[in-house]
Order: structure tokens, then sequence, then C-alpha cells
């Protein structure tokens, strides 16, 4: 179950934007990579009015979710995620959504089933552990999870795409103009020890440079940027369990447990499942 969740929680498709001690960051030769050393198919956000005074009916009151139908309970979640604005209401009502899909999720019985359904790339929508506050130059635009299953091993690539404005003054009252971008590769191992929770082991974290992207001169500080946009979970998932708690074709939710990140809760759409628009109030 969800504990406090509302303490903590992110909405991650209205992504805003921690530094381990990093001993060394080499830029590759050829300037464009920096190795780090170290089912509701086709679902549509609308801005309908129904939609939203149906939802803002739901916060104001207490949801009972008893009489509810699974799939009409996930549709509401995946209604809500994006247009969250930070209340309390609104991740309790999350909680109640997330708890109620757990405790009717009958676990996949095959590995084989369950390779199928979580492999694929995956669009973090929601996570209960970020605590970053958001910066001008910066942005994440958004992060994906790549699973590639084999038997009991696989690996998992956690892929953030951002923009830095590195030559901004944060004194200015301009908007800042991003000249540099690419994306972050978070590449991991897994093994499945029982049922579906995944024994975590990070490989290596590697920057890539968008083509046409200015050169990055000052890689250290990216970094840290980098790691107080991304859950720490994500960024680091060394000595942790990754457990799925529910699944279906496009839909995942897993809780974390370990020394760092015990009962932490991520929430994942499959990419292209569903359209999102974070703007939408």
């Amino acid at each position: 179950m969800i504990v406090t969740m509302y303490r903590y929680a992110i909405v991650f498709a209205a992504v805003t934007t921690r530094i381990y001690g990093l001993s060394s960051i080499a830029l590759s030769t050829s300037g464009v990579s920096l190795q780090v050393a170290s089912m509701i198919p086709n679902l549509r956000v609308d801005d309908t009015d129904d939609l939203i005074a149906e939802e803002q009916n739901k916060i104001a009151g207490k949801v009972s979710t008893s009489t509810m139908d699974t799939m009409d309970i996930k549709r509401q979640l995946l209604d809500l995620l994006p247009r969250m604005t930070g209340t309390k209401d609104e991740y309790e009502l999350v909680e109640t959504y997330v708890n109620t899909l757990e405790d009717r999720y009958t676990p996949v019985q095959t590995l084989d089933f369950l390779n199928l359904a979580m492999a694929g790339d995956w669009q973090l929508l929601f996570s209960t552990n970020l605590s970053g506050s958001s910066r001008k130059h910066f942005r994440l635009r958004d992060l994906f999870q790549q699973i590639e299953t084999n038997g009991l091993n696989g690996t998992i690539v956690n892929e953030a795409s951002w923009d830095l404005a590195q030559d901004y003054d944060a004194n200015s009252s301009g908007s800042p103009k991003f000249d540099v971008s690419g994306n972050f590769l978070i590449k991991c191992n897994y093994s499945i020890e029982a049922g579906s929770r995944m024994d975590l082991s990070l490989k290596d974290h590697v920057i890539n440079l968008a083509k046409g992207s200015n050169v990055i001169t000052d890689p250290q500080e990216l970094v840290a940027l980098l790691f107080k946009a991304i859950p720490t979970e994500l960024f680091d998932p060394n000595e942790h369990i990754m457990d799925t708690t529910y699944l279906d074709g496009d839909l995942r939710i897993v809780r974390m447990s370990g020394t760092k990140f015990e009962s932490v809760r991520d929430i994942f759409m499959r990419r292209g499942s569903m359209e999102i628009n974070p703007t939408l109030k």
C-alpha cells in the first residue's frame, strides 16, 4: 500500500527540474557522447468540461472505488495524472486508485507471459520519490524506460531527454536560450529472483549530445542537474528490488524496495498508448 504518497510525489508528465561523488567524467573523442564513471489503447487525455468537472468532484469528496470497474479506475488514474497541480487531495486520490488496482491485480503466472507483458518502452508518468526544484535554464522533456527480457535476466535502460541553456544568467529577466540538448542513458541489468521481483544492478551512465547541439562546457554541472531532475531510484537503482504491483498492456506500476528507496512507487504507461497534454487544467 502507498503510505502518505502526497508528501513526496511528483507528476512526471508535467516534468520539473542531489549529486553523488562522481570521480570522473570523460568526453569521448567523437565529441558526441559523455561517459559518466562510477489496456486502454490510444486513450486520449482530453480537456472536455465534463471530464474536468468529474475529476474535480472526485477530488472534492471521498471516492469509493468498491463499485467501480477496474478499467474505469485505470482510466480515471490516467486522466488525473497529467493534470495534477500538486494538492494533497489529488495525491490521496492517486493513492486510492493505485491501491485499488494493486489489490485487484492477479500477477502473471508464467515467466514467458511476464516477459511478453514487460518488454518494450515505458514512459514515466509519476513518481513518489523526487523533491527537486525547477531550474529555469534546464528542462527534462521526458523519461522512458526500455526493458529487454531474456529469460530470468534482462536489461533496463532509463532514457531522459534534456535541454540546457548553459550560458544563461540567473539574474536575467529574459527567457533562456537552450543551446545544448541530448539524452541521458542509465543502463542496468536485472535478474528475476521470484515471481516478478527484479534484482537491479547499475552498469553505467552515458550522456549523448543531440545532432546540432553545442558542446557541454561543464559536464559535472549537467550531471548534477540530471540527478536533481530524475527520480533517484531510476538514477541509481543499485542494491534495490523492483516489484511489479500492476501490469497490463499499457499501464505498469512498480514498487522499489531497498536501503534507500523503500516502498517508492513509479507509474509507467506504454510508449505511444495515449496522448498526454500536461498543460490542461
